[in-house]
């Protein structure tokens, strides 16, 4: 277990453990989150994320913030696993950049889905009026179906409403 842990009495709504929380329930492959004991078992065998070893219980007082402040190697090798920043877990960064962060998780998020992986790489080479074209014919079908004319979190690259379909890519969060 990781030293240097310590608790606040504001624990509940610890930054550390929403993001924690955010990346476990966003970052994973289709079907199911990913629970502690996996994160635990994936980074203390791996050599990649720098010899650290954590275990189950360790991560589920961070997500539930009774611990707060983990070695510099956890969050690093936390980053590693979910492949963002440090800095976005040591809440280091502005809420823009935090929220670019999260706006990239969600595009992941739904390029693991291989149907829109297809149409969104079947638009590459298209000129640019036909590409709005198809955004155009996207959106009226989204307004037909009652959905927000944008995913939740779209702010212009991309967004998803985290939802990976059933023929998804599974990826572990690693690069």
């Amino acid at each position: 277990m990781a030293a240097g842990a310590d608790r606040s009495p504001d624990a509940a709504h610890s930054p550390l453990a929403d993001r924690l929380n955010y990346l476990f329930t966003t970052m994973h492959p289709p079907g199911a989150p990913y629970t502690n004991a996996h994160v635990a078992e994936e980074i203390s065998g791996g050599e990649e994320y720098g010899g650290v070893s954590v275990t189950e219980q360790y991560l589920s007082m961070l997500r539930n913030g009774k611990r707060t402040n983990p070695s510099p190697d956890v969050l690093r090798a936390l980053a590693r696993f979910f492949a963002v920043p440090v800095g976005y877990l040591l809440g280091d960064l502005s809420p823009s950049q935090a929220e670019r962060v999260e706006e990239e998780v969600r595009f992941l998020v739904a390029m693991r889905d291989k149907r829109v992986r297809s149409i969104a790489l079947r638009s590459v080479g298209l000129p640019p009026e036909v590409q709005d074209s198809l955004t155009t014919i996207i959106s009226q079908f989204r307004q037909q179906m009652n959905l927000p004319p944008e995913p939740p979190g779209a702010n212009g690259a991309a967004g998803a409403d985290g939802s990976g379909g059933p023929d998804g890519e599974a990826t572990n969060g690693r690069r």
